[in-house]
Order: structure tokens, then C-alpha cells, then sequence
């Protein structure tokens, strides 16, 4: 009589190109998952993600519902990591691309994976937020993460569909195409020689190094039979002042680094002509007061959040981001 051997696990990541999807789905693979990646040109895709080269690259069109159930097929978890560039479009695109998630979950019995963030929140949830706390945006990108979490959460109830959230803070790491440590604080592919303040130097503030937030979700991801329908759990990160990472930049950086403060008075000005600085000034509350998310749930479950020391990850950002260079390897 023989044993069969588990089939190896199927995750799709949409938005494997990304940054929080490319970490996602390099997580995956580190883990012993099969990992299929849904892009309009799978050739471009693999080439625009570097290492992914292990993935099955796979054509389709995300806001499609049918090219995303067909991508589906066998898979276990659908990451839905997809996301306009630089907050264009959001209105219009975000919604269309849940439904078609929420389509390919439906007909394949997928659970989906919904990076979360903070952009959920008014200042009545501060400081602590956790999974329950008042969801009451001031942005209208905030009210869109609202209504996309709303409607898992709506499918998970009426129509069995299983989702599964993890909200973090700001996102930062060394394939992070775009966030606010390299729009803002730092200026990309440069060498470091300033750093600036997005609010006040005493307001603490929550970053989620992308690597250790990836590492959480393939880590939930295996024990999703444990999950309810609808799973949500936050992820803490790296809380830190405004000053205190500013501190931290300037260590990794190994000199003194010029002190300003984030431009919010040309930012607001360009705004009317600026897609990017629109959508920044909308968020410039999330800077002037504490901001902690509450991992006391995640923890309970996996015992522990994975978690890399803040200079070693600011370090790894840096290098990849093109601020500093690469550390020579140490001798086996």
C-alpha cells in the first residue's frame, strides 16, 4: 500500500510586481508553496519582478473575473495585492478588481489575502488601534479600503467566501517601489545626506517592514483551516517617533544626516496638478499623532510576530532603494 504524498500548496498573488505583492509571493516560495502570478504580459511581469522567476507567470487581466478564476484553479489562497500606481484611479478600479476576486474565491473555494492598512482609521480610533476599533476615515481612500473590507466581510457572512486581513503601518522595504520613507523622508537612488520629519518628532508612527509583514501572512496562511470566514488581524511592526526613525536612518546611514521637515506647504500647493501629492496631503494627519496598531490578537495565534531589528531592515531598505550601498558578504 502506498502513501500518498500532500499535494504541494497553490497561492495566486495579483500584484506580484508590486511592492507588498513581490514580497508576498517571495515569501510563498521561500516556504515550499507554488506560487502562479496573474499579469496582462507574464513575460514583462517576470522580468519587472527580479527573483520571482520561480513563479508561474500566467496572462490575464485582474479586473477580469474570468482571467482571475481561471488563474485560480487549485489554488489555496488568492493574494489580492493589486493596486493603481501612485493612488490613481482607485475609485474606479479597486472595487471592480475585489469583485472579481471575490468571483474567483467563489467558484474555487479559495480563501483571499487582503493586505490591510491604517488608511481605515480616523483620529477616534487613536492611539491603539486594533481589529474592531471605529473604522471612520477622513480620506477617500480610506472610505474605499473601508467599503472593500465591508464587502469581504458581506460574502464571508452571506455566501460562505473566506477572506483573511492583515493591516500594518506605513510599508517600507528594498523592493517597496513606492512609500513613504523613499517619497517623503529620504530621497531614492541617491546617497544618504538628509532625513526628514512627517510630523512631530515625539508622535510615534507604525511601519511594517514589507519582509516581516509577508513572513506573518504565509505564516497564518498555513493554518487558514483554523481561521474564521472572515479573519482579520493586525500586524505592529516597528513603532517608532517621527524622531526616533530619523535616528535610526541617520545610524544606518554611518554619518550625520541634514534634519528637515516633509514640504506640506508646496505639497498642498501642487496638489491641483499633482496626482501623487494629492492623495499625500490627504493623509497628513496619519503623522501628527500616536499611532500603534494592537498585535495582541496575531500573537495569540502564532505565538509570535516575526520581526526583524529596525537597523537591519532599514539597512536592507536603503541598499535595495539605491541610498547606500551594499554591505560586502562575510566569509563562510
Amino acid at each position: 500500500m502506498t502513501s500518498q504524498v500532500p499535494a504541494t500548496p497553490l497561492v495566486l498573488v495579483i500584484g506580484a510586481t508590486g511592492s507588498s505583492g513581490g514580497e508576498i509571493a517571495a515569501a510563498f516560495l521561500r516556504h515550499g508553496w507554488r506560487v502562479r502570478a496573474l499579469h496582462r504580459d507574464p513575460e514583462a511581469g517576470r522580468a519587472a519582478a527580479g527573483d520571482l522567476d520561480r513563479a508561474e507567470w500566467v496572462k490575464g487581466d485582474a479586473l477580469v473575473a474570468a482571467d482571475v478564476t481561471a488563474a485560480a484553479r487549485g489554488a489555496k489562497i488568492i493574494v489580492h495585492a493589486g493596486n493603481p500606481p501612485g493612488y490613481a484611479g482607485w475609485a474606479k478600479f479597486l472595487p471592480r478588481m475585489m469583485e472579481a476576486v471575490i468571483a474567483a474565491a467563489r467558484a474555487t473555494g479559495a480563501r483571499i489575502l487582503f493586505p490591510g492598512n491604517v488608511y481605515n482609521f480616523g483620529p477616534d480610533a487613536w492611539p491603539l488601534l486594533t481589529e474592531v476599533s471605529p473604522q471612520h476615515p477622513l480620506t477617500r481612500k480610506g472610505k474605499i479600503r473601508v467599503a472593500l473590507e465591508t464587502r469581504l466581510a458581506e460574502v464571508a457572512r452571506t455566501e460562505g467566501v473566506r477572506s483573511l486581513i492583515v493591516r500594518a503601518g506605513d510599508f517600507f522595504g528594498p523592493r517597496a517601489g513606492s512609500s513613504w520613507l523613499t517619497e517623503g523622508l529620504i530621497a531614492k537612488n541617491k546617497p544618504l545626506k538628509a532625513v526628514n520629519l512627517a510630523g512631530p518628532a515625539g508622535a510615534l508612527h507604525d511601519w511594517a517592514y514589507l519582509p516581516d509583514l509577508a513572513e506573518t501572512m504565509v505564516q497564518l496562511a498555513k493554518r487558514e483551516a483554523e481561521l474564521e470566514p472572515f479573519a482579520v488581524f493586525h500586524h505592529r511592526g516597528h513603532v517608532l517617533t517621527n524622531g526616533e526613525l530619523a535616528d535610526a536612518v541617520e545610524r544606518v546611514a554611518g554619518h550625520r544626516l541634514a534634519r528637515g521637515k516633509v514640504p506640506w506647504a508646496v505639497i498642498n500647493l501642487a496638489s491641483p496638478f499633482v496626482e501623487m501629492f494629492k492623495e499625500m496631503a490627504e493623509m497628513r494627519y496619519l503623522w501628527t499623532q500616536d499611532i500603534v496598531m494592537d498585535n495582541a490578537r496575531l500573537v495569540g495565534f502564532l505565538g509570535r510576530e516575526p520581526h526583524t531589528p529596525i537597523d537591519a531592515a532599514l539597512r536592507r531598505t536603503l541598499e535595495g532603494q539605491g541610498c547606500l550601498k551594499p554591505a560586502l558578504k562575510r566569509a563562510a
